[in-house]
């Protein structure tokens, strides 16, 4: 009984923490982070201290990327992996022996916290719960990696019927459409981090050399959104049989624009149905305790005297 009891402790702090996550927004990193060296600096006390983390971020990071690597070495999807990666924000070369280093080092930590909640297990039980706790540890970093995946495309697809139509008119006031996707990765940077970096690195692409047509397909790939996908050939079979590229952003703006009220509609309509769940498990029954609570008492008072 101890040991259930404990383990819905556990599940609902994590879920606890998950629906916060969720909820509650999320401060950029940088930000933060530049306002807790301001404040190390005018305290006094920030320089020995940043270089003390500094060197330990370093120390860490260096030790899982060498266990990682032998961790990935044989894989077969390490492709797969480091296309999730990429589009859950993680560009740097070792992201991958990283994220396969945390998730070893997050199912020992899964085993030790099973065992340290749960002492009193033995035999065939304590193997079952451990195995049990190792496996959600396990799975929580790639639970994670989703996470912000489904995040960045969900601002993207938020995003890009507003940064469309920028785009429509700068190239209607006579931007060629690489100048025109600088301009609205400018622009939209404010409004959406993640499309504006999405853009500028489409547009150091091209600089680079890479055609455009290459270029737009890599943004499709790299951001796994459904809307960038039908942007990108768009501009593909525009830019390759010559029409104009602004009557076509036109048409595609007022599509995705379509498209985003369809979205609110439906999640305006599903809404109904999602709030059948608390009120027959929290709400009635509360209630229910409430109402009924005295009659049954003086229910049971009378019928008792009698």
């Amino acid at each position: 009984m101890v040991a259930i009891v404990a383990v819905l402790i556990a599940v609902t702090a994590i879920l606890g923490v998950i629906a916060i996550a969720e909820l509650v927004p999320a401060r950029d990193r940088s930000v933060g982070r530049r306002l807790q060296e301001l404040q190390d600096i005018a305290s006094g006390r920030g320089v020995v201290q940043r270089r003390q983390r500094q060197a330990n971020r370093e120390q860490l990071e260096v030790w899982l990327l060498s266990f990682g690597e032998r961790v990935a070495s044989g894989r077969k999807d390490l492709f797969e992996t480091r296309q999730k990666l990429v589009r859950a924000g993680y560009r740097r070369q070792d992201a991958v022996p990283i994220y396969y280093a945390l998730r070893v080092v997050s199912l020992g930590v899964g085993a030790v916290i099973i065992l340290a909640l749960i002492p009193s297990l033995q035999g065939r039980s304590m193997l079952l719960w451990v195995v049990a706790g190792a496996g959600v540890f396990w799975m929580l970093p790639v639970g994670v990696v989703a996470r912000k995946i489904r995040l960045r495309k969900k601002e993207i697809q938020k995003a890009l019927p507003d940064a469309l139509d920028m785009l429509v008119v700068c190239v209607e006031a006579g931007l060629g459409l690489n100048q025109a996707l600088v301009r609205v990765s400018e622009e939209v940077e404010t409004m959406s981090p993640v499309l504006a970096e999405e853009l500028q690195i489409v547009n150091l692409e091209m600089r680079a050399g890479t055609p455009r047509e290459d270029a737009l397909r890599n943004l499709g790939e790299r951001t796994d959104v459904a809307d960038l996908r039908a942007l990108a050939t768009m501009l593909i079979q525009t830019d390759r049989f010559g029409t104009s590229i602004a009557q076509a952003l036109r048409v595609h703006s007022d599509t995705l624009r379509v498209k985003r009220r369809q979205r609110v509609e439906e999640a305006a309509a599903k809404t109904t149905i999602k709030l059948v769940p608390p009120l027959v498990f929290f709400i009635f029954p509360a209630i229910f305790v409430v109402v009924l609570g005295p009659a049954m008492l003086h229910l049971v008072n009378e019928l008792g005297g009698v």
